[in-house]
């Protein structure tokens, strides 16, 4: 028997401010697509148990693109394990759209392909049922 939880996926998308820029090259810290995973986490979990839940751990972080402030990121998470009060959740974070700067100072474009900047497996743990 499968459990209707399993393959429920969530999609938050959020414009990466300037403010958020640590780095030369307007650069964002691979700590911010990790606060994304917790957003999107949050309302798996809401989805699933109604509950926030707690993120317990992550087995896995790949980062594998930069992220750059003016950047619009995708971010999906996809429930692929459910425990009795575990959730192993699969977190992908894209950049969907990106600043072009050497056109102007506020010009940007949607990209035709999205760019895969952080992979990421975690664990998140919810109330027992009642």
């Amino acid at each position: 028997m499968s459990d209707a939880r399993l393959g429920l996926t969530v999609t938050h998308r959020r414009y990466v401010p300037y403010s958020h820029a640590h780095y030369a090259g307007n650069l964002v810290d691979g700590a911010y697509a990790l606060g994304l995973f917790g957003d999107v986490a949050t309302e798996v979990c809401i989805r699933t148990d109604g509950d926030e839940g707690l993120f317990a751990s992550y087995s896995d972080v790949q980062f594998k693109a930069p992220m750059k402030a003016g950047d619009v990121l995708e971010v999906v998470a996809t429930v692929t394990r459910v425990g009795t009060r575990s959730r192993t959740i699969d977190f992908e974070a894209r950049v969907v759209c990106r600043g072009r700067p050497d056109k102007s100072e506020s010009a940007a474009e949607v990209l035709a392909d999205p760019i895969v900047a952080v992979t990421a497996t975690g664990t998140v743990v919810v109330p027992p049922a009642a």
